[in-house]
């Protein structure tokens, strides 16, 4: 049975004491009551003030990396992801066989341990035929992780990428090449296709802006994932060794397609 219980405070503090109270949430609990001038301030349930201080939280939370998105998006002029593949998820890829249900396993456990990933900064390298949808998973991971967590995510080609760094070296340009390195650099997660695309010798431009990417989320220890048509044996020539070397680090997860292409078939 509840009781009136008076709470004793030091001199001049205005007295308080607890009386039996219902929440219609949480049943019976100790009501705080404070006496102010006169008046009686009765205190609220301490388990709905305990949810809507988890509650708040969590709307900062996702204000904030609203915000960061938006910031994103600013600095690289344009979406996070390109419109073509908004519409592309883990669910909608298509798997006829085991090969393709064992990479889309192994993205769905990348997005699924994401906090694990982050913390260490494991990259990943899709790697293999053309028309077998690396791309696809490599975007519907960033799309996970923009869609269902906190977390940012970037998807670039590295055409892409090299042609927005070329375009700061006009005069006009708005923005500058240390904002678009680090709009790549500062998300959770990147993901950079076409990694090798033109298959010959890259210049020394395009392996020093690589190294400037991949070495930068190498010292935040953040992911990314890489995807590329050449040969495992070939990446090191296609990025540089140095940009090979830090992708290993953390230990580096590589799913292979080998199989045929399935490019123009629904789902890829």
């Amino acid at each position: 049975m509840h009781s009136h219980k008076v709470v004793s405070l030091p001199d001049g503090a205005p007295p308080i004491r607890t009386q039996p109270a219902e929440c219609e949430k949480h049943g019976s609990f100790d009501q705080k009551v404070t006496v102010l001038l006169g008046r009686e301030l009765k205190g609220g349930c301490p388990e709905c003030l305990r949810a809507n201080s988890v509650e708040r939280e969590a709307t900062a939370k996702a204000n904030e990396a609203y915000e960061q998105r938006l910031s994103l998006a600013r600095k690289l002029g344009d979406a996070l992801i390109p419109k073509r593949f908004l519409s592309r998820t883990l669910d909608n890829y298509k798997t006829e066989h085991d090969e393709q249900r064992r990479a889309l396993k192994f993205c769905r456990h990348y997005v699924a341990t994401f906090d694990q990933i982050r913390e260490v900064g494991r990259c990943m390298v899709l790697i293999g035929k053309p028309g077998t949808g690396k791309t696809h998973l490599g975007v519907a991971m960033a799309n996970e992780l923009l869609h269902k967590t906190s977390r940012t995510a970037v998807y670039r080609t590295v055409g892409s990428v090299l042609q927005a760094i070329r375009g700061t070296y006009d005069k006009h340009s708005e923005r500058t090449e240390g904002e678009i390195l680090s709009s790549l650099i500062n998300p959770d997660l990147l993901v950079l296709d076409e990694i090798g695309v033109s298959k010959e010798q890259p210049s020394d431009f395009e392996l020093t802006t690589l190294f400037a990417i991949i070495n930068g989320r190498y010292e935040r220890e953040a992911p990314t994932v890489i995807i590329s048509n050449l040969a495992a044996k070939d990446l090191a020539q296609a990025m540089g060794d140095r940009c090979v070397d830090r992708l290993r680090e953390g230990g580096l997860i590589v799913v292979p397609f080998e199989w045929e292409s399935q490019r123009g078939k629904e789902g890829f």
